[in-house]
C-alpha cells in the first residue's frame, strides 16, 4: 500500500504523519507518477499551521505543491508522453508530500536535470514568471528584486536578466557574491537601502517583493509609486496600494515549460537545497520555522 504525508489536524510539524493511503488512479487526461522528490514551501508550512485553511482540510489531506517523478499510469485520452517518462509539475491542488502522485499538467524532465532541482522549480518558476509577467518588464528597464537570495528571488533575477533589464538584487551581504555571478547588482536590506539602489540609477522601473521584510514603502519610493511594485510575501500590500500576487498555476501556466529547458542547459541557477527522505516531512517542516535553515527544502523518495 502506497504512503504519504497526511495532514492530521491543524499545527505544529507533528500533526504531520507517514501513513498508509489509498493508491490514486488518473482520470481522463490525467497521468500518474511514481515521485522521486517533492519540494517544500512557505505555503506548506501556512497550510499546516492553519493560516490557510482554504488549501487543505484535516484529517486525511496530503500537502506539497511541487513533484518529479516517473510515469507509471496513464488515464484515457492521453498523448505525448508514456509509462517510464520523466517529468514534474506544480499540482493544480495538493498532494505532493506522497509516494504516487495523479498530474493533471506535467513538464518533461531532461535527463540531466536532477531529481531535487526538477522538484525544486516549479513554485519558483510560476512566482517569478508571472509576477515579471504582471509587471510587465521588458529590455532596457530597471528592475528592484528585494530578496533576490531566495528561492523566488533568485528565479526572478535571472530572468529579468535573461530579458536585457538591469537587475538590483536586495539580499545579506553574504549572498552579494551570488547576485553578481547571476548578472545583478547586490545592495544590503537596511535603512539605507534608498540611497544605496540611487547611488546606481536615479529611480527603478518595476520592483518584485520576494521577502517580505518590510521593504514595500522603499520600494514604492524608488519606483516612483506603486503601480509596478509586486509582493507575494508581504502582508501590508493593501495599505500600500501594492499588488500582493498569489500563488496560483493559473498565474504562469506555461513557467516550468518555460524554465526547464534554461535549468538543463545550466543557465538557470536555483537556490541551495537541503535534503530529508519524505517521511521526515515534519522535521523539514520544524527546521524551516526555526528560520535557522537557508536552503530550500526537498523531500526525497526512496
Amino acid at each position: 500500500m502506497p504512503k504519504a504525508i497526511v495532514l492530521t489536524a491543524y499545527g505544529q510539524p507533528d500533526v504531520l504523519e507517514w501513513r498508509d493511503v489509498r493508491m490514486p488512479e488518473p482520470g481522463p487526461g490525467q497521468i500518474r507518477i511514481r515521485v522521486r522528490a517533492a519540494g517544500v514551501g512557505p505555503t506548506d508550512l501556512k497550510i499546516r499551521s492553519g493560516e490557510a485553511p482554504w488549501f487543505a482540510s484535516p484529517p486525511d489531506a496530503i500537502l506539497g505543491f511541487e513533484v518529479a517523478g516517473v510515469v507509471d499510469a496513464l488515464g484515457r485520452n492521453v498523448s505525448g508522453v508514456e509509462v517510464g517518462d520523466e517529468v514534474a509539475s506544480l499540482l493544480l491542488g495538493l498532494g505532493g508530500y506522497a509516494e504516487y502522485v495523479v498530474l493533471s499538467s506535467w513538464t518533461p524532465k531532461p535527463q540531466r536535470v536532477a531529481w531535487g532541482d526538477a522538484a525544486a522549480l516549479p513554485s519558483a518558476a510560476e512566482a517569478a514568471v508571472g509576477t515579471l509577467k504582471q509587471l510587465q518588464l521588458a529590455g532596457g528597464e530597471t528592475l528592484l528584486v528585494l530578496g533576490a537570495a531566495g528561492s523566488v528571488g533568485m528565479v526572478a533575477t535571472q530572468l529579468g536578466v535573461f530579458l536585457g533589464a538591469t537587475v538590483i538584487g536586495a539580499t545579506a551581504p553574504r549572498d552579494h557574491a551570488m547576485v553578481r555571478d547571476v548578472g545583478a547588482v547586490p545592495v544590503s536590506y537596511g535603512s539605507d537601502l534608498v540611497k544605496q539602489v540611487r547611488e546606481i540609477v536615479p529611480s527603478v522601473d518595476a520592483v518584485l517583493d520576494a521577502a517580505g521584510r518590510g521593504g514595500l514603502p522603499d520600494a514604492v519610493d524608488l519606483a516612483g509609486g506603486p503601480e509596478r511594485v509586486i509582493t507575494i510575501a508581504d502582508p501590508n500590500a493593501v495599505a500600500l496600494n501594492v499588488t500582493f500576487s498569489a500563488g496560483t498555476p493559473a498565474r504562469a501556466p506555461e513557467a516550468v515549460d518555460q524554465t526547464m529547458p534554461l535549468l538543463a542547459s545550466g543557465a538557470l541557477r536555483l537556490r541551495r537545497q537541503r535534503h530529508l527522505p519524505l517521511e521526515k516531512a515534519a522535521e523539514a517542516h520544524r527546521l524551516l520555522e526555526s528560520g535557522t535553515v537557508r536552503e530550500k527544502f526537498v523531500l526525497d523518495v526512496r
